[in-house]
């Protein structure tokens, strides 16, 4: 029995140093795609997804994450005493007890992050979504993965074929069976080096997990960079359990890169019928 997703867990505990000095102050997770955080696109696609739990794994200095999440007494009792619509911060605004918050005291890897949210997660299926990785599609991305996930069930990857210099930079599925956009896990290994790479379809920012994951993890070393690696847990979980890789259906944008965010920006800004024609207009002229 395959059983439902209902969880997702948001790890937002990093430093940002790419884009500082911007985020000396500010979470990265917080810098905006035209009018909206990067954070807030991750969390419409969990709810798209059916979601019914958002996890942050958060760190210190990330409290406008908490804020932008909550009620803005204030600020709403403004835009109500000037007549102004609050439908803008609908999606600001979950469920009481549809949020948790859990802190990752050290920046010990993605996969010490995932475990911090172990004693919420507990023994359900969950999703795990990078802001970071912005994916611009419909349905969303998670939704995709859900929507297979309810026929194999066990684990999903998100797989996105990169070119082969760069698969240095990201963990690589060692592929089996292919059957559209799903692939059967065969392997994994993170940032492997230069020319060793078994294949060029690499792991991107969304995952759907079995909770047996938090086990292996539990008593992992340090793998690439220093860092627990949740790569290298999940390799350890091949042949115990089914693990796909789905290869998503729109176009992923890179935020942890400047490029990729200025990217991101004008790529949501031409999708937004109310300000697409004057971006458009502009970046004509740009040669």
């Amino acid at each position: 029995m395959i059983k439902p997703l209902r969880k997702a867990v948001f790890p937002v505990g990093g430093l940002g140093t790419r884009f500082l000095p911007a985020t000396k102050a500010m979470p990265k997770e917080m810098l905006p795609l035209v009018d909206r955080p990067l954070i807030q696109y991750a969390v419409e696609e969990a709810m798209e997804a059916g979601i019914e739990q958002m996890i942050f794994v958060t760190g210190r200095g990330k409290h406008a994450i908490e804020d932008h999440f909550d009620i803005a007494f204030e600020l709403e009792a403004t835009m109500n005493e000037r007549g102004k619509s609050l439908e803008v911060l609908d999606a600001t605004r979950l469920k009481p007890g549809a949020i948790a918050y859990v802190r990752q005291q050290e920046p010990m890897g993605l996969g010490h992050a995932v475990w911090c949210a172990r004693d919420i997660v507990g023994d359900e299926p969950f999703a795990v979504l990078l802001a970071d990785d912005f994916m611009l599609g419909r349905p969303g991305c998670l939704k995709q993965m859900v929507e297979a996930y309810n026929k194999v069930g066990g684990n999903l990857l998100c797989a996105e074929v990169v070119p082969d210099d760069q698969t240095h930079r990201y963990g690589i599925i060692t592929p089996g069976a292919q059957d559209g956009a799903l692939a059967r896990v065969n392997g994994l290994v993170e940032k492997p080096k230069p020319g060793t790479a078994p294949s060029n379809l690499s792991v991107i920012g969304r995952y759907i997990l079995q909770p047996e994951v938090m086990r292996v993890l539990e008593g992992q070393e340090a793998g690439a960079g220093g860092e627990i690696q949740l790569t290298d847990a999940m390799a350890r979980m091949i042949g115990d359990q089914p693990f796909h890789g789905v290869t998503f259906q729109g176009t992923r944008f890179d935020c942890g890169d400047k490029a990729g965010f200025i990217q991101a920006n004008v790529a949501v800004a031409l999708e937004r019928e109310e300000i697409a024609p004057a971006v458009r207009s502009f970046l004509a002229t740009i040669r």
